[in-house]
C-alpha cells in the first residue's frame, strides 16, 4: 500500500490491514491511526513505536507476553501465526534435532521463569546459534533490561513485517 492509501484508512480497516503486526496486539495499531497522516514508511513505523513508549508497563508486558515462544508448542502444532512461522523458519528453528529443540525448550522456561515473559527476537535477523548465544548472553540482564531488548526486538520485527504490506518511500 502507498502511504496515500493507508491515510486514507478508515480506523477499523488501518487495525485489519496492520493489526497483525504486533503478535496479538491489535490495539497499537488502532492507537497509531491517530497519529495520520504519515509522511514516510519511517514516520509509519515511529508511530507504531510511539504507542508503544506510551503505553503503560502492563501494555508493553502484555505485548512481549503475546509472542510465541521459539520452537514452542505453536511451533510443534503448527499455529504461529503465518508471520511467525515464516520468521522462525528462516533462522532454520523448523529443522531442529530432538536435542535441539530439547535445548530450545529448557532455555525458553529458563528465561521465563527469569523474566515472567517469553524470549523475543527478530528471527529473521539471527541463525539458530546466533539465538542460543543471546539466550545465554541475555540471561543475566535485569528484566527492566530485557522488556527494553524484548522491545527493540519487537521494533525490528515490526519493521520487516511492514515490508509485507506497505510500499517502501
Amino acid at each position: 500500500m502507498s502511504m496515500e492509501e493507508i491515510n486514507a484508512l478508515e480506523p477499523d480497516e488501518f487495525v485489519a490491514r496492520f493489526g497483525f503486526l504486533f503478535e496479538g496486539s491489535p490495539w497499537i495499531a488502532a492507537r497509531a491511526w491517530n497519529a495520520r497522516p504519515f509522511a514516510s514508511f519511517e514516520h509509519l513505523h515511529r508511530s507504531f513505536f510511539e504507542v508503544i513508549r506510551k503505553a503503560s508497563t502492563d501494555e508493553k508486558a502484555a505485548l512481549i507476553q503475546a509472542h510465541p515462544d521459539l520452537v514452542g508448542g505453536a511451533a510443534r502444532t503448527g499455529t504461529l501465526s503465518p508471520q511467525s512461522s515464516k520468521e522462525q523458519s528462516s533462522a532454520g528453528l523448523d529443522r531442529l534435532s530432538p536435542e535441539e529443540i530439547a535445548t530450545f525448550e529448557r532455555l525458553n522456561q529458563t528465561y521465563k521463569d527469569r523474566f515472567g515473559f517469553p524470549f523475543v527476537i527478530c528471527a529473521r535477523e539471527n541463525t539458530k546459534d546466533g539465538i542460543l548465544d543471546a539466550f545465554a548472553s541475555r540471561l543475566s540482564n535485569s528484566r527492566s533490561a530485557e522488556i527494553e531488548i524484548a522491545l527493540r526486538e519487537i521494533a525490528r520485527i515490526v519493521y520487516l513485517r511492514m515490508f509485507e504490506v506497505v510500499s517502501p518511500d
